[in-house]
C-alpha cells in the first residue's frame, strides 16, 4: 500500500521525531504542551501547516496558505504590490516570500530605482541558477546594498506571516520555521526585524509574546516525518 502525503505536512510529522538540539530559539516564550503549532516554509515555494495535539502526539494538517492574497502592511509593500501586478494578474504571498520572491523583491527595487545595481553583481545574478541564494549572500555578507534592502524586506515579510500563522491558528505550542532559506539566513533571522514583525500584531502582540519561535534546522526533518507516518500508519 501506498500513501503519499504533501511535503510540509512531512515536515510537520518530522517534529515528533526531533529535539532541543534541532531548532534554533528565536523567541522562547511559554509553550502550551497541548496547544495547537504552526509551521511555516520559505524555499522554492512557501508551504504552510498546522498541528493538533492527540494523545500526546502532534498530528498535522496540510494547507495551501502560500496561495492566499499577498497583503501588504505599509507604503513600500503597497508599492511592492502595484509592481507586481504589472507582472502578474494575482498577486499571492507565494510572489514575495520564497526563494522566487527574493527575486521580485529585488527586481522591485532595481526597476523602481529605490536602489542600485551593480554591474558586478548583474553578472553574477545572469550567471546563476540559484539568484535567490546570491541576493540572500550578498544581503548577509553586506557586499550589496541592494541586496541586503532585499534580504530585510523579505524578512520582514516573512516574520509577519509568521505571527498571521500563528493568529489563524491560536498556536500556543509554537511556531516552527523551515524549508531551505532559513537556515542560510540564520544571521539575519536572529536580528531583530523577524521578530518585530512576527509581533506586530497590535493588541495581539502580548498573545504573541507567550508564543515560542523556533528555526527547524535539522535537513532531514521531512524525512523523519515520512518515516514517522509510515509507522504511525502501521499501527494504526
Amino acid at each position: 500500500r501506498i500513501k503519499l502525503i504533501n511535503d510540509l505536512e512531512a515536515n510537520a510529522y518530522g517534529l515528533n521525531e526531533l529535539n532541543d538540539n534541532d531548532f534554533l530559539i528565536l523567541n522562547k516564550g511559554e509553550s502550551n504542551p497541548t496547544g495547537n503549532r504552526a509551521i511555516i516554509s520559505a524555499g522554492t515555494g512557501i508551504g504552510e501547516a498546522g498541528l493538533f495535539n492527540k494523545d500526546g502526539e502532534l498530528r498535522p494538517f496540510a494547507t495551501e496558505s502560500g496561495h492566499a492574497d499577498f497583503a501588504p502592511r505599509n507604503e513600500l509593500e503597497i508599492e511592492l504590490l502595484r509592481y507586481l501586478l504589472t507582472k502578474f494578474e494575482r498577486v499571492s504571498l507565494e510572489r514575495v516570500v520564497s526563494g522566487l520572491g527574493l527575486q521580485n523583491i529585488y527586481n522591485f527595487l532595481r526597476d523602481t530605482k529605490r536602489a542600485e545595481e551593480p554591474i558586478w553583481l548583474a553578472k553574477e545574478i545572469k550567471k546563476s541558477s540559484d539568484i535567490g541564494a546570491v541576493i540572500s549572500q550578498n544581503g548577509l555578507e553586506g557586499k550589496s546594498a541592494i541586496c541586503e534592502q532585499t534580504l530585510d524586506i523579505f524578512v520582514s515579510l516573512y516574520g509577519a506571516e509568521a505571527g498571521n500563522m500563528a493568529l489563524r491558528l491560536l498556536a500556543t505550542g509554537g511556531i516552527y520555521i523551515g524549508g531551505g532559506i532559513a537556515p542560510k539566513i540564520l544571521p539575519k533571522l536572529k536580528e531583530k526585524l523577524f521578530l518585530d514583525s512576527f509581533l506586530s500584531k497590535g493588541r495581539m502582540r502580548e498573545l504573541l509574546e507567550l508564543m515560542p519561535v523556533r528555526v527547524i534546522l535539522n535537513d532531514k526533518a521531512a524525512l523523519l516525518g515520512a518515516a514517522h507516518f509510515a509507522y504511525y500508519e502501521i499501527q494504526n
